[in-house]
């Protein structure tokens, strides 16, 4: 019975227009597009120079911040004044002034992100270039001088490619549309037009009808993780320092969830509008919530809390942990059991809140 089921939901996305081309172009736009945007880097930063001591050091820092990737050298201004003009007119962001050795960082901070970020970018120039020491600012680093004889080395992600952080953590937004979204406006569209109520006076139990509707979405959360995966080596050269297959049983993890999420909130709303609203509500709250854009140790407490509850925080501490780190099974372990105890307690709910007319 659940294999006709399940072929009655492939003909259905076969059958329609849109989902087709979602299934292959939202994971090629998520993996091609979001790791140039979604990045806390600051980058085109235009800075003016005034250089009061025309020294040989002095010229040696206005050729290492021309040569940055951070920055863009907006040339040397005679006076801070004259400087001070072009960040009145919006022409520059930070100025440098050097004079009798020292250096003076003055910021424009309108856009206080850009100011801090940027400031702290041209204070790495300035530092190295007192220590010796080659700076990140300047795109070559893979290592940091904090002290007399103590050096901080980068082992993971060395040349801090904001990409390289960001890739792991969007298969989550995928799983999201693919397990989460797409189950759940598939059974209240099946509301909306009657048909689940020819379903729910058949001899079909609650498990079969359930898994007929999960199981397909679940075998396109697989291949879409493949294309994924297959676009960050094409694309970033990018590939899983760890286990490939733990990869893939991270993936399948997260999508048991947000299925089970998926079908909960199906269950309760009577609308394809309403669904959309709930989903969006609770879908919002765990990512923005859960690490994949900020590190969560920054929230505030009682926001932390709800880390300990939230699945995709689990997942994407797992997946860049062997993604970029080379992490094993016992090193996600607990994150693993975290997913697989979330996951079925939503996946009882969803089969416990799905009323079947028989």
């Amino acid at each position: 019975m659940i294999k006709f089921l399940i072929q009655k939901e492939f003909l259905q996305i076969r059958r329609n227009a849109f989902l087709p081309r979602l299934i292959v172009m939202f994971p090629v736009v998520i993996m091609c597009v979001m790791p140039w945007v979604m990045q806390m880097e600051v980058k085109n930063i235009r800075v003016d120079v005034v250089d009061i001591d025309h020294s040989v050091e002095s010229q040696r820092m206005v050729r290492r911040i021309a040569a940055s990737n951070y920055f863009i050298f907006n040339g040397q201004r005679a006076t801070y004044a004259e400087a001070m003009k072009d960040i009145e007119k919006g022409r520059a962001d930070i100025i440098l002034e050097i004079r009798d050795g020292r250096y003076l960082i003055a910021a424009n901070a309108v856009n206080g992100t850009k100011g801090a970020i940027g400031s702290s970018y041209l204070n790495q120039i300035v530092v190295s270039s007192a220590t010796g020491v080659s700076s990140s600012a300047a795109g070559v680093s893979t290592s940091l001088s904090v002290g007399e004889g103590a050096v901080v080395r980068l082992l993971y992600n060395p040349h801090q490619d904001y990409k390289l952080f960001m890739i792991p953590a969007l298969l989550a937004i995928v799983m999201m549309l693919m397990t989460g979204f797409l189950p759940t406006l598939n059974i209240v569209g099946e509301k909306e037009a009657g048909t689940i109520e020819q379903i729910n006076v058949t001899p079909v139990s609650k498990w079969a009808f359930i898994l007929s509707k999960l199981i397909p979405y679940w075998l396109i959360a697989l291949f879409v993780v493949t294309v994924c995966l297959l676009l960050a080596w094409l694309v970033y050269g990018l590939t899983p320092a760890g286990p490939l297959w733990l990869v893939y049983v991270l993936a399948m993890l997260l999508a048991l969830f947000f299925s089970s999420f998926g079908l909960i909130i199906s269950n309760y709303s009577d609308t394809m509008q309403q669904a959309i609203f709930v989903m969006w509500f609770f879908i919002v709250c765990i990512m923005l919530l859960s690490g994949l854009f900020t590190p969560t140790r920054s929230m505030p407490d009682w926001a932390y809390l709800t880390t300990y509850v939230n699945p995709m925080h689990y997942f994407i501490d797992a997946i860049r942990t062997v993604f970029i780190r080379g992490g094993g099974f016992r090193d996600v372990a607990h994150q693993v059991l975290a997913l697989i105890a979330i996951g079925l307690f939503m996946a009882a709910w969803a089969v416990r809140s799905y009323k079947k007319n028989s």
